[in-house]
């Protein structure tokens, strides 16, 4: 893309790692089918908890028993991703994703469901997405060019987000008037074929210096997060915005509340559907450098998004604000997965994913739990404005207290500058042994 493009033209998604890379175009694809399956779940679960419950807290405590997995299976998951091929590891934690589907499938056509299940199910499902995720995070740098990963992080939030949207919205509507079981059917049937198009993606090995998973592995991750100042503090910073501000537990009450029972599936596909917009025009994330700012800045709007989304007593405006809010989330998004990317050296890549999937899994995890207990205490809406509100504060504070983050430079960072000059030097050696291979093959006998 060129300085002088026409300016929509610019700020549309930039497509060079779909059209450079193959296994990049089909592990997109198997995330996109995936991801819509999910987010039906997503929706049906916790309703599903609050019809037979009908507790606020209960809904709550889904963030509560996947925590402890989250942890566990995260930092574990990291250290296994490092150690063994990355992509037989995906395919087994989707075939696991898809039997656990099944099995809320079961038990949604029982006459008389008990509630245990779920949350057994959601634990499970927590471990199983703990144990994949630091893989496919440290894979996308392996099949994507140095140059390209800030437009792969972009069509990766687009895949993301484009499931989010419509899998709330078709599930608020299958979950209305076809039943629960009939988003539990759809999600079964998108991790089948998600199944059958990782089994088409090349071997990925682990690298020959490769460590066994240990807990001295983990120990090593952890201390290389810790001497990156600013990787730490896109880690804390988000940790903070998803515990103070996450409202999705209350979602389900806030739509009784505002006597619009309709708007439930919209207002879980307002956060994604803001996502979507930010994704859909990210061809100008590519022109930012100081990425750590860019973090702040949208943690900080999310937060004062969903303050105002609790305020209002508009439906109309309460998506508004949601989809507001959901914007800046991927905005944060998108810049922290550039930073991880372009500076995390490969034989850590899923050990620092590991810790990544801590910062933005369990912090919507603890943040439901949050949210549901205010809610129980001071009523709805005030569990989502107070939330929003302590979100600002504590993003304001942190900025003050991590100027490694605020000060990040792409261009100068030491660590982004050494790890694109090794992409750039195994680029040349590439090159290098082709040409060699083709003037070996041209010599005559």
């Amino acid at each position: 893309m060129t300085d002088d493009a026409p300016a929509p033209r610019a700020l549309l998604p930039d497509l060079a790692p779909w059209r450079a890379s193959r296994d990049f175009r089909r592990l997109w694809v198997s995330g996109l089918i995936s991801n819509f399956g999910s987010f039906l779940t997503f929706v049906a679960l916790p309703v599903q908890v609050k019809e037979l419950t009908g507790s606020a807290a209960a809904v709550g405590a889904l963030g509560a028993v996947e925590l402890v997995p989250l942890i566990v299976c995260g930092l574990y998951g990291g250290a296994l991703a490092d150690a063994v091929d990355k992509r037989r590891l995906i395919l087994w934690t989707e075939a696991g994703q898809g039997l656990l589907s099944a099995a809320l499938l079961a038990g949604a056509l029982l006459p008389h469901p008990a509630v245990w299940p779920l949350y057994v199910v959601a634990a499970l499902s927590a471990a199983l997405t703990s144990v994949q995720r630091p893989a496919m995070d440290s894979l996308w740098p392996r099949i994507v060019a140095h140059e390209h990963l800030p437009a792969a992080t972009a069509l990766n939030s687009l895949r993301w987000t484009v499931g989010g949207v419509a899998g709330p919205a078709v599930a608020g509507a299958v979950v209305a008037y076809a039943g629960l079981a009939w988003a539990y059917v759809a999600d079964v049937a998108t991790f089948a074929v998600s199944v059958v198009l990782v089994v088409r993606i090349a071997s990925q090995p682990a690298a020959h210096e490769a460590v066994k998973p240990s807990l001295r592995a983990i120990a090593e991750g952890a201390r290389y997060a810790w001497s990156r100042k600013e990787l730490l503090g896109t880690y804390v910073v988000d940790l903070a915005a998803m515990f103070f501000a996450m409202p999705l537990a209350v979602l389900p009450f806030l739509a009784d509340e505002l006597d619009a029972r309709w708007s439930l599936g919209l207002m879980y596909a307002a956060l994604p559907l803001g996502s979507l917009l930010v994704s859909l025009t990210s061809g100008w994330t590519s022109r930012v450098h100081r990425h750590g700012r860019m973090v702040v800045l949208a943690a900080l709007l999310w937060g004062l998004a969903v303050a105002a989304a609790g305020v209002v007593g508009d439906v109309w405006l309460v998506l508004l604000f949601l989809t507001v809010a959901g914007g800046c989330d991927m905005v944060s998004g998108i810049f922290r997965g550039v930073m991880w990317n372009q500076t995390i050296p490969d034989a850590l890549r899923g050990r620092l994913a590991g810790i990544e999937l801590l910062s933005y899994s369990v912090g919507p995890q603890l943040g439901q739990v949050r949210s549901g207990g205010a809610a129980s205490w001071w009523g709805v809406r005030a569990s989502v404005w107070s939330g929003g509100l302590l979100c600002a504060g504590a993003v304001g504070v942190l900025a003050l207290c991590l100027p490694g983050l605020m000060t990040y430079d792409a261009r100068t960072n030491e660590h982004a500058v050494r790890l694109r000059e090794q992409r750039a030097a195994a680029a040349r050696r590439c090159r290098v042994g082709d040409v060699r291979s083709e003037t070996e093959d041209t010599e005559p006998v």
